[in-house]
């Protein structure tokens, strides 16, 4: 009998062919458990037709939230706004199961946006490093006093029936006339079931937390997995708390992709919906106009492919695009050159920060 649960035909699942399933197959069984799976040459048919650096944009996708937390005066209530502006990107996903394209080196992506007051944010993110993956980004509104650096480092675990994406990496959210304060931000990570029986799923589990040191409050966030038996899909409950006393404020409860509820002694009120919510669309130049190693012109013919379903010709242009980098390392090993990064700089030690103009 199917689970009553596993919303079907939804957004996120997905029933592969018997092809599709036994190439797969094919690639698992040459797999260890907790294998790597960043050094596995996936199949086209699992790719969403975008990079990572793209898909990154997704919490940007409502960015009138955190814009209007900075104008909250209330410390505890602008925390709770940063809350729910972090939480207002997960419900943004491709139908099915599908990863985006692993970026290569020197791959960048920008993008922006405008509010209805006239107001602009800017958006960069840079592939620093190939091996480990590293994505390093950038979210600007200068006229809103809105910073947002972030680092990922995606780390891809086959675990049997499942692969695990372990989003590793830290945001850091600032409000630049708010000195000090600084919101720092953990992901959860990303479950695809069912690829080897069963259908296919996606999930997000384990903690993701969310700090402000100068407000002394936190919120840690439990992204719920559904058990065998008992639960439901896309669950998820936290509490916001006084750091320094784990005093309760505020409690969280309801579902990423659905409504999210916020607590207060017996007070409650929709903190997000992602039914009603409005995404505010994005800006991007078009390809013609784009640098050669800029995501959507670098991947297009992928892209394109993947469109019209075409995974022959997917896989051609896959390769065309990780063929060239693997001459680009082995010129640059030859010359003895390292790769720099064009936006950003490292401080030796693992930490990147935006480069400044001179």
């Amino acid at each position: 009998m199917a689970d009553p649960n596993v919303p079907v035909n939804g957004e996120d699942t997905e029933i592969l062919d018997e092809g599709g399933k036994n190439i797969l197959m094919g690639i698992i069984a040459q797999l260890g458990k907790s294998t790597d799976l960043h050094r596995v040459t996936l199949p086209t048919f699992v790719l969403e037709p975008r990079s990572m650096l793209e898909r990154i944009t997704d919490f940007m996708s409502h960015p009138e939230l955190i814009v209007k937390a900075n104008q909250i005066q209330d410390p505890v209530e602008r925390f709770v706004a940063v809350t729910r502006y972090f939480l207002s990107g997960w419900h943004i996903r491709p139908k099915g199961v599908k990863k985006p394209y692993n970026p290569i080196l020197g791959e960048q992506f920008r993008a922006q946006w405008k509010f209805e007051d006239g107001t602009e944010a800017f958006y960069i993110a840079e592939q620093v490093s190939h091996h480990p993956p590293i994505s390093v980004y950038y979210y600007a509104s200068p006229e809103n006093n809105i910073s947002v650096l972030g680092d990922l480092l995606p780390k891809s675990k086959f675990l049997g029936n499942s692969a695990a994406t372990l989003m590793q990496g830290e945001i850091k959210v600032s409000f630049t006339n708010r000195p000090g304060e600084d919101y720092i931000i953990t992901m959860p990570n990303v479950y695809a079931r069912g690829i080897l029986f069963g259908t296919m799923l996606m999930e997000l589990g384990d903690i993701a937390t969310v700090k402000c040191a100068k407000l002394d409050l936190v919120c840690n966030l439990d992204f719920k997995v559904k058990g065998f038996f008992s639960g439901s899909y896309n669950g998820l409950v936290g509490k916001i708390k006084r750091d320094s006393t784990n005093e309760t404020l505020y409690e969280i409860s309801g579902k990423w992709s659905d409504e999210i509820i916020l607590k207060r002694g017996t007070k409650k009120e929709v903190l997000f919906d992602a039914k009603t919510a409005r995404i505010n669309p994005k800006i991007i130049a078009s390809e013609d106009l784009q640098e050669p190693n800029e995501s959507r012109r670098l991947w297009s013919k992928l892209t394109a492919a993947l469109k019209v379903n075409n995974q022959d010709l997917a896989t051609i242009e896959k390769s065309k695009v990780e063929d060239a980098q693997r001459a680009s390392t082995k010129d640059r090993e030859e010359c003895r050159l390292h790769h720099v990064p064009r936006y950003f700089e490292s401080d030796g030690m693992g930490n990147f920060d935006i480069k400044l103009k001179k």
